[in-house]
């Protein structure tokens, strides 16, 4: 479903394209300098940013509405959100609960948008704008690689620039090269496509300094069919300049790899050969992390056949797993007993074992439908050149994500859902326009109202999450206790304020935060360690 705008479509959708391009900015740039909150300093403040953009560009959007777009891939994605809801309702943790269902609607907001600014005419300015901020981020990536100081980048995920992870960069690069290839073709000029064949070299580079095994198998298995498709069918380049571009585009790619490779760069790689090492290790699942994550994926599995309906509500993967898990999990980090990372390592896993088998049938589908209806364009003969060609695109971005996804947390991740989300609206047609009636209006405030409600709301508990950040920072007990107000479903917060307490001989103050923070996490043992050194 998305809102397609009234008569003054171009102020709808200036405004959207605008906010979409700011926000996914945003997204890619925007990181805390609290060190104390490792992956949360990148994550909290890029959430924020993708609420802030569903929320005004949603606004926007149905407010420039005058008919509605129903398509199965609508109907489909709103199934998720709602089945999404409904589990969140019976999860353990709710705070993470909401936390990732923000997420979730925040990235059909974008997705709805995105369809509105495509159909007021502003789908390539949008796709442009959103090959230029994967570069961006591609390129922070770089210059941490080759020994530009970034303060806030992390140090042991190099080179993750401003995401915080290498594996994050690679994913958001991956998907994005689709985005860098349309953008080359469709290039006005020649300097226009100089300039964007550049960034592809680049983006190539960096996909290669990342090691990210993910994103290298994604794109190897995406390259068969998406290249098959683009040689069958009605012709995607009406001119002879736009083909000579893409086989230069080629190029670029080989040059950027063979840079990667032998030009010297800061990063601290253990092995004499680690990209061969990596090649080789691409679909190695009998040891390292290839066999950790078949052990995760299945003891994953156990908890989606224990809780096939809802599963254990959004977020709560890293609530429930211990219980699952047997002694000496890798997934489960020994220092502190509990997993060592927020998601299971795949999209897919973290559906079916979080939301329930319904769920992630319904966001199947939903993928299906977009991948159908971007096929479906690239073989309609009655559609422009650039039409099948920026539909197969859209394709691309969404087949690329989606596989990344089987290996690895993507679209969990906010700056990976706005762009992926952005470029599926821009980029793939689907579903019939109909007239809004009048009996719906009253239906149509009501969701514009709740999802207004909901969405503010989400960014009013990121801000005060950044809040509650920097006050941990500060230390002392006037401003951990002020963090705790700030975020009371913050475990480390609350584990800090209960080991605060307890040094200190307070177990009156330490046990209710000790308490809260079981609550939050039943199977952790950190509260239970503080809770035995303060009985009665």
């Amino acid at each position: 479903m998305y809102a397609a705008p009234k008569p003054n479509a171009p102020l709808v959708g200036v405004t959207i394209l605008l906010v979409l391009g700011a926000g996914a900015l945003a997204c890619v740039l925007w990181v805390l300098p609290y060190r104390s909150f490792d992956l949360d300093r990148f994550f909290a403040p890029k959430e924020f940013a993708l609420h802030a953009t569903a929320l005004i560009s949603g606004i926007t959007a149905f407010a420039g509405a005058r008919r509605l777009s129903l398509g199965k891939a609508d109907d489909a994605l709103a199934l998720w959100l709602l089945l999404s809801a409904l589990s969140a309702i019976f999860a353990t943790n709710h705070y993470l609960a909401f936390r990732a269902l923000a997420v979730s609607v925040s990235g059909a907001a974008i997705f709805w948008s995105a369809r509105a600014a495509a159909s007021a005419g502003y789908s390539r300015a949008l796709t442009r704008v959103l090959g230029l901020v994967v570069v961006i981020g591609a390129l922070t990536a770089l210059a941490q690689a080759y020994g530009v100081k970034m303060e806030f980048a992390a140090l042991n995920r190099a080179p993750g620039g401003t995401f915080g992870n290498r594996n994050f960069m690679a994913h958001l690069t991956a998907a994005g090269l689709p985005l860098m290839l349309w953008c080359i073709g469709s290039a006005r000029g020649k300097s226009g496509a100089l300039l964007w064949t550049a960034a592809l070299a680049a983006c190539a580079a960096a996909l290669v300094l990342s090691r990210t095994r993910a994103s290298w198998l994604a794109l190897a298995v995406s390259a068969v069919p998406l290249t098959l498709i683009t040689m069958s069918g009605p012709t995607l380049f009406d001119d002879a300049a736009v083909r000579r571009r893409l086989r230069l585009a080629l190029a670029a790619v080989a040059a950027g790899v063979v840079l990667a490779l032998i030009l010297p760069n800061s990063l601290d790689w253990r092995s004499d050969s680690p990209y061969l090492d990596s090649v080789k290790g691409v679909v190695d699942f009998r040891d390292g992390s290839g066999a950790g994550r078949l052990a995760q994926y299945a003891n994953s599995a156990k908890m989606a056949v224990a809780h096939p309906l809802l599963g254990v509500g959004p977020g709560n993967w890293p609530v429930i797993y211990q219980k699952f898990a047997p002694p000496h999990d890798p997934s489960i980090a020994e220092t502190t007993g509990m997993t060592a990372n927020p998601w299971p390592s795949s999209d897919w896993i973290a559906a079916i074992s979080e939301r329930g088998v319904p769920a992630f049938l319904a966001m199947l589908a939903f993928v299906v439908f977009l991948l159908g209806g971007a096929l479906k364009a690239r073989y309609d003969s009655e559609r422009s050149p650039s039409e099948r060609f920026a539909a197969l695109a859209g394709g691309g971005v969404v087949l690329i994500a989606a596989l990344e996804g089987g290996f690895d947390a993507v679209l969990l991740l906010p700056t990976p859902m706005i762009v992926v989300m952005a470029a599926a609206g821009a980029l793939i047609v689907t579903g019939t326009e109909t007239t809004d009636p009048p009996s719906l209006t009253a239906r149509r405030m009501a969701l514009t109202v709740t999802f207004t409600a909901f969405t503010y709301f989400a960014c009013a508990l990121g801000g005060r999450r950044i809040q509650a950040m920097r006050l941990y920072e500060v230390g002392g007990v006037t401003a951990i206790e002020a963090a705790v107000a700030k975020d009371p479903g913050s475990y480390r917060i609350r584990m800090r304020a209960a080991e605060y307490f307890l040094g200190r001989g307070q177990c009156v103050k330490a046990r209710p935060h000790a308490a809260q923070a079981r609550a939050l996490f039943p199977n952790s043992p950190g509260p239970k360690r503080v809770l035995s050194q303060c009985k009665d």
